[in-house]
């Protein structure tokens, strides 16, 4: 297992801070319109649709979801790669988690298994990102709702941008979309929280006619020569992925872009993630931000083409209802029934202590 993960006493370099490959600058700039400057309203300071919101109840419903253990990750990283095709993607996970844990690069909250884990920096990592054309030019930027890309919505809805945030784990609503509009100073850091999002967002349905200029997700591992990357194993970054290509609100032009710890080790940074053993679904990055330097990738991966409804398990499904829904219209326009995946442990959730 140890030469799963690249043991590094230095940052992982490639070239001094900006880094450029074969995936060229200007490939993601085309047709990305000009942001427009921020704006706050002052009197936009209510809840969505001015509708009370029960803010205790949500949270307790979201923590209640987020802490429920389906299984033991031991069993799951233990499965015959044979039987379990994602199985040696769990030897990956459990090394960085345990790293960041030891070597107390992990932020709350903790600890960061089962998570996208927050870490020492992320607020340096964001500011890089934020200093890219790529972001500067975006007019709306998905970012995943997890604790280290905090201070990237935050520079989203700063810079006056569409955020477009997916509830988390799709399992109470789709995604929402926050403007500067729909907020005050006094408002904006509350926006940036799940609470928040759920508080002042709108929230938009299958209909909605959206437009993302650069998607922003959170890794557990990531290589930073292919744009291979790792999740937290629960598959709702591609989830979020093939949806938003249903909805025409992005191609495969849309630059993706992953934070990634890297404080006095890189250890989310790991240079051989198996591209042979990756799935169809496992959607790759073309920029990688860091405390300390950006990276774009070289990423000859190619970018999955919507949802895979044959790989997807009948629990998974069950999860959520607005992939349920998904599947429904989908049959109905076409008048055929959409294959279904085998039946699967779905993977443990995270527990939530403080440090």
């Amino acid at each position: 297992m140890e030469s799963n993960i690249m043991g590094l006493s230095a940052p992982f370099t490639l070239k001094p801070t900006y880094l450029t490959t074969k995936t060229h600058k200007s490939n993601f700039l085309t047709s990305i319109s000009q942001t427009k400057p921020f704006n706050f309203k002052q009197e936009s300071n209510k809840p969505r649709n001015d509708v009370a919101f029960d803010e205790s109840a949500f949270e307790s419903e979201r923590l209640s979801l987020d802490a429920k253990a389906r299984i033991s990750m031991v069993e799951t990283s233990k499965r015959e790669t044979e039987d379990d095709p994602k199985a040696w993607k769990w030897r990956f996970r459990k090394r960085i988690w345990d790293l960041m844990e030891a070597r107390n690069i992990a932020q709350n909250p903790r600890p960061v298994h089962h998570r996208i884990p927050n870490f020492v920096g992320a607020s340096i990592a964001a500011k890089n990102l934020g200093e890219l054309e790529e972001f500067r030019i975006a007019g709306c930027v998905k970012v995943n709702p997890d604790s280290p890309q905090k201070q990237v919505r935050f520079r989203t809805l700063s810079g006056g941008k569409k955020l477009l945030t997916p509830q988390p784990r799709l399992r109470t609503g789709f995604f929402s979309v926050l403007e500067s509009g729909m907020l005050s100073p006094s408002t904006i850091n509350e926006a940036c929280t799940s609470v928040g999002v759920a508080k002042y967002g709108r929230p938009i349905g299958l209909d909605e006619k959206i437009k993302v200029d650069l998607i922003v997700i959170g890794s557990v591992a990531v290589d930073p020569m292919t744009g291979a990357r790792l999740g937290k194993g629960e598959g709702f970054a591609e989830l979020e992925y093939g949806m938003l290509q249903y909805l025409g609100a992005i191609g495969d032009s849309t630059p993706i872009v992953t934070s990634v710890s890297l404080v006095v080790h890189d250890c989310q940074l790991v240079d051989d993630i198996p591209v042979e053993k990756l799935l169809i679904h496992d959607v790759p990055v073309d920029i990688i931000c860091t405390p300390t330097q950006v990276i774009f990738t070289n990423a000859m991966i190619p970018k999955p083409k919507g949802i895979y409804w044959d790989k997807l398990s009948p629990e998974k499904l069950g999860q959520i209802q607005i992939l349920r829904e998904l599947k429904n219209r989908i049959e109905q326009e076409t008048g055929q029934k959409l294959a279904c995946g085998p039946s699967e442990k779905l993977p443990p959730t995270a527990q939530r202590t403080r440090r």
